[in-house]
């Protein structure tokens, strides 16, 4: 067993069992990845055993770009292939590739590399990580959003409700990974910008059916600073499994 590993199982041992309802990560990971991408099985399994962490919210983002090379992504969104290019020209590298990690909207590694996200997860936490606190509950057929008063956001910040699917198995018929059954966790269905935060205590309520995709039973919350077009670093986060 690597460091690497041995300090990821540790991570895993020492976080606490997630709560019923809503969890409160302290670190976001977006995985942008592709069903035609023969080196992203690995990062897909790596990304589904950091999901089980309740202080990281991993994300799958699926990119639409290799689609030429013999087989549709069926999870893909354009949107997401537009938002790792908008991070990638936010860093001096400029780097885009798949697999490709993004934590906290500011660091970037290869996603199926173990040990170079664990670089990146702790480098984050060092950094603060996220430090807008969160509410988000199920109401009905409603899921309420609270923020408390910050001055993290006084510039302004995004904040994103994202339909999510936890667990999602696909029979890939073509391409590079044809012949292959592949599991995605926490695959992100869309994107619903619910508003521009300035940082005073707020409430905002999104009806269900505006999110509702086929397969989704959860949503994640994301408090970004930027804009879509030049996106900072995320501040704040949750997750809120919807169940019946």
């Amino acid at each position: 067993m690597t460091f690497a590993r041995t300090t990821l199982a540790l991570l895993l041992a020492l976080a606490a069992s997630p709560a019923l309802g809503q969890s409160q990560p302290k670190t976001v990971v977006e995985l942008f990845t592709s069903q035609g991408c023969a080196s992203c099985p690995p990062a897909d399994a790596l990304l589904t055993e950091i999901a089980k962490d309740p202080q990281v919210l991993a994300l799958t983002l699926a990119v639409d770009y290799w689609d030429y090379v013999g087989w549709k992504d069926t999870l893909a969104l354009h949107g997401h292939s537009l938002r790792q290019k908008a991070y990638a020209d936010q860093r001096p590298d400029r780097k885009i590739f798949t697999p490709q990690v993004v934590v906290d909207g500011t660091l970037s590694a290869k996603g199926s590399d173990r040990a170079a996200l664990q670089r990146a997860l702790f480098a984050a936490r060092s950094n603060g990580g996220l430090t807008v606190p969160v509410s988000v509950t199920r109401d009905g057929d409603a899921v309420e959003i609270t923020l408390p008063e910050s001055t993290a956001a006084a510039e302004g910040a995004d904040l994103w409700l994202c339909p999510v699917t936890r667990s999602q198995t696909v029979a890939i018929g073509r391409g590079e990974n044809g012949g292959r059954n592949v599991t995605y966790s926490n695959v992100v269905r869309g994107w619903t910008r619910v508003a521009i935060w300035q940082g005073d205590a707020r409430r905002y309520r999104v009806a269900l059916k505006d999110v509702n995709r086929d397969g989704v039973d959860s949503v994640a919350v994301l408090v970004q600073t930027g804009s879509p077009n030049t996106p900072g670093p995320i501040i704040g986060a949750a997750f809120l499994p919807l169940g019946n």
